[in-house]
């Protein structure tokens, strides 16, 4: 298994590319486009948090920009449905049969906006479909188009108006990216083209090129999933993980699901960087987004302020890396 430097070097073109495309659209933010990149090359799914305002829609639409394929937004709210993402079968008396609508849910990218605004019941509408790639309704399964993915934006849980995510659907996320303030130069870079000669608040996506298509996409996914993992590479990966079921301050450690996200996203991470090889760094940074929705902290841990991050930074520090 490998890939060749040809490969290689023409991936890594590519995703600078769409990466300096999408920085036409979002100010700063390197490693968060960077690891929502890694998702789609690792085929995974991305749950984005942050504080409204920081351009986690903004990110999505321009990711969505430089993809030559279909794309669809549900914005969730109170009052949606599950019908409202996955779609429906009605009957028509017009011409006396049942007629089957399918949702937004059937397209290659998919934005859903603010999951957390609405209950349960709407947000696992997405289970099978993240997990499966199929949406079953009145009994008949129908594939979605691939690649597929979804990219979910959250406000975070202290919010009014939230729901949690289930537990059963944040762990088919593969990662979840926790977006932050600018500092204090990229705010002023975002204010500047926002006001200059600009009517409105809003950033545009206009100036981002579409460089990639859904076959493209699925080369670079295949491109990934090649590189090579060393065993001692692999077994830091799950030593990490086995890890964050014996912390003081975990109550719920991550689950064999979160070696083989740390393992895919690690991959999508090295070839991002021109490797053909995962290196422990590799894996050392995308551990946090891996692995942070997967575990559960202490009360104890939560009366000290210990954050999730936290927690695995000292699973991180407290694990042995492989040296050559």
């Amino acid at each position: 298994m490998g890939i060749s430097e040809d490969q290689l070097r023409d991936a890594q073109q590519t995703l600078e590319a769409v990466r300096s495309e999408i920085h036409k659209a979002v100010v700063g933010q390197d490693v968060v486009v960077d690891q929502t990149i890694a998702a789609l090359l690792a085929a995974g799914h991305v749950l984005l948090e942050g504080v409204p305002g920081l351009g986690k829609t903004l990110l999505v639409k321009a990711l969505a920009r430089t993809f030559d394929g279909s794309f669809a937004r549900i914005q969730f709210t109170p009052d949606l449905m599950p019908a409202d993402v996955v779609g429906h079968t009605l009957f028509e008396a017009s011409g006396r049969q049942f007629v089957t609508r399918q949702g937004p849910v059937f397209t290659h990218l998919l934005l859903a906006d603010e999951i957390n605004r609405a209950p349960a019941k709407t947000q696992s509408a997405l289970l099978e479909v993240m997990q499966e790639g199929q949406v079953t309704l009145e009994g008949t399964s129908m594939l979605v188009p691939k690649p597929f993915m979804v990219l979910a934006t959250q406000n975070p849980i202290e919010q009014e108006g939230t729901y949690p995510l289930p537990e059963a659907q944040l762990d088919r996320f593969l990662l979840k990216i926790s977006i932050d303030y600018p500092d204090a130069g990229q705010e002023q870079q975002l204010t500047r083209h926002v006001t200059d000669g600009r009517v409105g608040a809003e950033l545009s996506v206009d100036e981002v090129s579409i460089l990639i298509d859904p076959q493209r996409v699925l080369s670079l996914q295949q491109t990934a999933a090649e590189l090579i993992v060393e065993d001692r590479v692999l077994e830091y990966a799950v030593a990490i993980v086995r890890a964050t079921r014996q912390h003081p301050g975990i109550a719920i450690g991550a689950g064999p699901r979160g070696s083989i996200a740390l393992i895919r996203a690690g991959r999508a991470h090295a070839l991002i960087g021109g490797r053909e090889f995962v290196t422990p760094d590799d894996i050392k940074a995308i551990a946090l987004p891996a692995l942070r929705h997967r575990i559960r902290t202490t009360a104890e841990a939560e009366i000290e302020g210990l954050s999730p991050d936290a927690l695995l930074l000292s699973v991180l520090d407290q694990a042995a890396a492989p040296r050559s």
